[in-house]
């Protein structure tokens, strides 16, 4: 059986629906019954209401459509859905390829939001993050690749007036150490702990016949990462970085049970046909 050390049940339903979701669905263009989502989120303890609930909520915003045949229904994603399990696909699959030289400069974000519109500087704060960005002071953001400051202004553009926000790209200046810049942005020591656990719960791991489970589970807890992880330069990193490994793991693996996890999906689906 696959090591349950850390349970994965007491993730939302919803959180695990789209895991599958990116990694079964999206790669197909057909509909799936209720029944073939409900068995899968079964394998993590998730009760079939909690099912349901998280189909209807996913559908609710947009993501998902239903067809109803006879008694049964089953769900297609929507264009809106398409596209953002793409977009997440592409980063989640993606996270921890691509290594870059630096060429020492930052990407600053200056952007002024009241204290008193709560909600909207923590959409604000969840998407800069997202986007890579740390925030070394209350109204700073700053990333080591400028290439984000593309992201960082269809954010701005969709959140807050043009007129509330800056930005210029620039390398460390005299005043200051730029060590202590990234550990004001960044807890790089908590993301460190969450990759020491990952390569501890899937290295060695041999699923056998619980392919299927494993796939979800190892896609599921790396997805995490590129919100945790803002993939700073080698350079700005502490020594002996274990990202590096966790995300050799991540790609080995997840190459590796793909055949067999797909395999095993494929035959959910045909138990419902």
């Amino acid at each position: 059986m696959v090591s349950r050390r850390r349970e994965v049940s007491h993730a939302s339903a919803r959180s695990l629906l789209m895991t599958v979701l990116g990694e079964f669905v999206l790669p197909r263009s057909q509909p799936v019954w209720t029944a073939t989502l409900v068995e899968a989120l079964a394998m993590f303890d998730i009760e079939e209401k909690s099912a349901r609930q998280a189909l209807s909520r996913t559908a609710a915003e947009g993501w998902l459509e239903s067809q109803r045949h006879g008694r049964r229904v089953r769900w297609s994603l929507t264009p809106q859905g398409r596209g953002l399990l793409t977009e997440g696909a592409e980063r989640i699959y993606g996270f921890g390829r691509d290594e870059r030289d630096w060429d020492g400069n930052w990407v600053v974000l200056l952007v002024s939001v009241p204290e008193s519109k709560r909600d909207l500087r923590h959409r604000l704060r969840t998407r800069l993050t997202w986007a890579g960005f740390g925030s070394p002071t209350p109204g700073v953001w700053v990333s080591p690749d400028p290439r984000r400051e593309a992201e960082a202004k269809q954010i701005v553009a969709e959140l807050v007036p043009e007129s509330a926000a800056m930005s210029f790209i620039a390398g460390y200046g005299q005043i200051g150490d730029e060590a202590e810049l990234v550990a004001r942005s960044w807890d790089l020591s908590e993301v460190e702990r969450r990759y020491a656990e990952f390569i501890d719960e899937f290295t060695g791991l041999n699923p056998g016949r619980d392919v299927l489970h494993a796939q979800i589970r190892l896609v599921h807890e790396w997805r995490r990462f590129p919100f945790l992880d803002p993939r700073l330069p080698l350079r700005l990193l502490p020594p002996n970085w274990n990202g590096i490994k966790a995300a050799q793991l991540f790609h080995d693996e997840h190459d590796a049970w793909w055949p067999a996890s797909q395999q095993h999906w494929d035959e959910l689906l045909a138990k419902e046909q």
